[in-house]
């Protein structure tokens, strides 16, 4: 059964912003599916998910289990770089979010899905590694650690172009991905990226010596999301 879905681009928005329009969201899905669930089976509804794309300003965010340790700048230092720093309730490390990344907040329902949150991010990884696919470049997961990587059978070369960190109540899921596409990587010089100090970091730019439209990628990849999750936009 296609899960309906509603389609977000909220393009350049603060993260703070964003985390509260996914958090609004969220709770009106949790809210919704607890109302539904007390009522007879003839009469419960399906509450409509959402996929949220968008692009934050410079902004290093940690996951609950990570480690300050991981941020190497002084808060003096971050304030003279003009990046903030913000503690998530999501699951992982510390990552950078910038322009030129997109960033992904699936707001869906997985009991409806019919999936546990391990298969929910294995399915956000393969549609990161089918965009890839797209653009001619091998992508695939590694063992021990969550999102999209690069040469992952050479451990020297081996680096993250998508990170992932979700967070699921109720079976809802929240926060998302980050997808390096036209990223500035310096920004990641001054964290342990996900808490390894022995890996690197890569984008689609990078990897393909040219800056990339934007909107192309988005498009390939919401396509993606679709596929591989059996969702249909609304119109």
């Amino acid at each position: 059964m296609a899960y309906n879905l509603i389609f977000t681009d909220l393009g350049m928005t603060g993260y703070m912003e964003a985390w509260d329009y996914q958090e609004k969201i969220f709770r009106s899905v949790v809210d919704a599916k607890m109302t539904s669930h007390s009522k007879p089976e003839n009469e419960k509804e399906i509450t409509k998910g959402q996929l949220i794309f968008c692009e934050h300003p410079h902004v290093y965010t940690l996951g609950k289990s990570g480690s300050e340790d991981n941020l190497l700048l002084s808060s003096a230092q971050m304030k003279d770089k003009n990046i903030s720093f913000v503690r998530t309730n999501r699951g992982g490390d510390i990552t950078y979010h910038g322009p030129g990344q997109i960033v992904g907040y699936p707001v869906f329902d997985l009991s409806v899905l019919q999936i546990g949150l391990k298969d929910y991010i294995h399915l956000l990884e393969e549609s990161v590694i089918l965009t890839l696919k797209h653009y001619n470049i091998e992508a695939a997961r590694l063992e021990g650690a969550t999102g999209v990587w690069l040469d992952t059978e050479k451990k020297i070369r081996v680096r993250k172009i998508c990170a992932i960190g979700v967070r699921s109540s109720h079976w809802v899921t929240m926060h998302g991905f980050a997808f390096n596409v036209n990223t500035d990587l310096s920004w990641f010089n001054f964290i342990n990226p996900c808490g390894f100090t022995d890996k690197g970091v890569t984008s689609l730019e990078k990897e393909l010596g040219k800056k990339q439209d934007m909107n192309e990628v988005k498009s390939i990849l919401k396509s993606n999301i679709a596929e591989v999750f059996d969702l249909s936009y609304e119109l």
